[in-house]
């Protein structure tokens, strides 16, 4: 199998989700010639919303989304019908638009005891995911990146408790206070392919520490992720880019 994801500068926003969009749907439809059923783990934010739209719409190579499961990468602790919520908007925007079982849909449910829904969430993940060392393989993760560095809802300076094996945690917005549950490091890291979607010039200095391994970024939770047998990219703007010395690198 080729190597689908690579990293990439494009011009905007749209651009960079169109080819995100594009190698996706790609990639889906070679592995599963391959493995019965694929599983993705989805972020929340602006970009994946751009993203979602783009998906909705493609028909050339469409996959056969019945084979296709997605989880979530992180959820803020409010219902599905909130405009915040990570599932609500996903399903809105793009699975209310397209052939999927509601069984291939695996949310955290955010109008739950946190603490609770962490352990349910990780008991989803280990029923219906290959695992290795007693963590979840992922075929794909997908994340975004915050203007503070954060990615999932792990963010600078707040530690997360979390056992040597354990794949969901609560996590707390460190300015807004609000609870959130999130897949952990360990999870992501254990991913087949791990890529990044991050667009805008707000996010250009924490890409450039991380990209080009400044001594600051290793305070920043986005540059813990390494996939330890997997592959990380990063599809990224023009606008994100604008620090960078070697864009491509």
């Amino acid at each position: 199998m080729r190597k689908y994801f690579t990293t990439q500068v494009l011009p905007d926003p749209e651009k960079t989700a169109d080819k995100l969009a594009h190698d996706l749907v790609g990639f889906i439809g070679e592995k599963l010639l391959q493995q019965e059923n694929i599983f993705i783990a989805l972020s929340g934010g602006n970009s994946p919303q751009i993203l979602f739209k783009i998906l909705k719409d493609i028909k050339h190579g469409e996959p056969d989304w019945s084979r296709v499961h997605f989880f979530w990468v992180d959820e803020r602790c409010v219902p599905e019908s909130s405009r915040k919520s990570n599932f609500g908007n996903a399903y809105r925007l793009f699975f209310s638009k397209i052939d999927i079982p509601g069984k291939n849909l695996h949310p955290i449910n955010g109008d739950t005891n946190p603490e609770a829904e962490a352990v349910r969430y990780a008991h989803e993940m280990k029923t219906h995911l290959p695992v290795r060392d007693e963590i979840p393989v992922f075929d794909i993760i997908l994340l975004g990146m915050g203007e503070d560095g954060h990615t999932a809802s792990i963010f600078p300076g707040v530690e997360i408790f979390a056992e040597k094996s354990q794949a969901c945690a609560v996590s707390t917005h460190p300015l807004s206070g609000q609870k959130r549950i999130t897949i952990t490091e360990k999870v992501i890291n254990n991913a087949k392919e791990v890529i990044f979607l991050v667009t805008g010039s707000s996010k250009a200095k924490p890409l450039q520490l991380i990209i080009e391994n400044h001594k600051e970024a290793f305070l920043l939770p986005a540059k813990m992720i390494a996939p330890q047998n997997g592959n990380l990219a990063w599809y990224i703007d023009n606008a994100a880019a604008a620090l960078l010395t070697d864009p491509k690198h």
